[in-house]
């Protein structure tokens, strides 16, 4: 298991643009397996490569609250519908805010072994999809959240 630290807002990484994957070979995949154990270990919903530093076209996104979908150099083909709601982020610690998203998202993209799928999304799975293809432009939510406010602790 290899757990990678997680960049959070003060990080100039988080404002770069990924660059796309040209290699799916070990270090593709190493890649893939490192994002999948931090997500596991920090129980978000999803995780892109440059939150942990690497500035390719990489995300995973946990899909029916079991199911790990690793998606590389992922594309928007079709949107419909537009929904806004509370997010948060792993990079973007204590803040949550309202975004509005697509409500169903139809995304082009490629598994660690090269071959090419199409994959529709609705719902929270769409929201957290466009979320995670946000990191790979370099936007963080606090860029295009309606109201960012602090998420308060619970009290023990």
């Amino acid at each position: 298991m290899a757990l990678r630290n997680i960049f959070t807002i003060e990080s100039d990484i988080l404002r770069k643009k990924s660059r796309p994957v040209t290699d799916f070979g070990d270090r593709t995949h190493q890649l893939l397996e490192d994002l999948r154990d931090t997500l596991e270990k920090v129980q978000g919903l999803g995780l892109a490569a440059p939150q942990v530093g690497i500035l390719r076209r990489v995300v995973i996104v946990l899909v029916d609250e079991t199911d790990m979908l690793e998606m590389i150099n992922p594309e928007i083909i079709s949107k419909q519908g537009e929904e806004a709601s509370d997010e948060a982020c792993l990079s973007v610690p204590g803040l949550q805010g309202s975004v509005t998203r697509p409500t169903s998202i139809t995304v082009k993209a490629f598994d660690r072994d090269g071959n090419e799928y199409i994959q529709e999304f609705e719902g929270m799975n769409a929201r957290a999809v466009c979320h995670e293809m946000d990191h790979l432009e370099g936007i963080l939510f606090v860029d295009i959240a309606e109201g960012v406010y602090s998420i308060e602790e619970p009290t023990v």
